[in-house]
């Protein structure tokens, strides 16, 4: 008897630990879940500013926005910024016309990236946390005043760079966002309206 009751004992003290890292464990999994995003998170929207800014200095020299990874880090590696020097108009009594004066040029990529240690312009184009699947890019114009007036997006979907981690959490993420008509990842830029704001500036 007392062998019977020392196996119950030892049954419910198992079962006892069970459901306490249970209950551990569904405390646990969202904090986890919400570290990894975040951690992951800084470095896709590090990649958006990056693009970004390449982007605003693209439009520039070009007066435009492009759709084209390719067009965009050539301009990175070989586009060169003018350097201007504005002085005051010696001729001009009122003090309010300036001269602008080209001293030079830097690298577009020195004005961007000189400080940022082992970065690769070639990497820019992929989402990180991803087997090298790019950024979703575009770039056109919308009309506002009777003008047209350049545009571009970047996006990041959910479940590419969140990849790996709970599926049913990656879902439950993006259905919280699409119901509120919110893009379920991170962006960049609008096709829709005149903004380069992330919409992680937004939140």
């Amino acid at each position: 008897m007392n062998k019977k009751l020392a196996i119950i004992n030892v049954v419910l003290v198992l079962i006892a630990i069970f459901l306490a890292y249970k209950v551990y464990d569904s405390i646990r999994q969202p904090v986890v879940f919400e570290n990894n995003k975040s951690e992951r998170e800084a470095k896709v929207v590090q990649n958006l500013k990056d693009i970004r800014s390449s982007q605003v200095l693209f439009k520039q020299n070009y007066n435009r926005y492009t759709a084209n990874f390719d067009s965009l880090i050539e301009f990175i590696r070989t586009g060169e910024l003018p350097i201007v020097n504005i002085v005051a108009d010696p001729n001009d009594t009122t003090f309010t016309k300036t001269i602008n004066d080209t001293v030079g040029y830097v690298k577009v990529a020195d004005s961007l990236f000189k400080n940022r240690t082992n970065f690769k312009v070639e990497n820019l184009r992929y989402i990180p946390y991803t087997n090298n699947q790019e950024f979703e890019i575009k770039a056109g114009y919308i009309v506002r005043g009777g003008m047209n007036v350049p545009v571009f997006e970047v996006k990041a979907p959910y479940k590419t760079y969140l990849n790996g981690l709970d599926p049913q959490r990656i879902r439950n993420t993006a259905a919280q966002q699409e119901a509120i008509n919110k893009y379920a990842g991170l962006k960049v830029g609008s096709m829709d309206e005149a903004s380069i704001d992330g919409n992680w500036e937004n939140l």
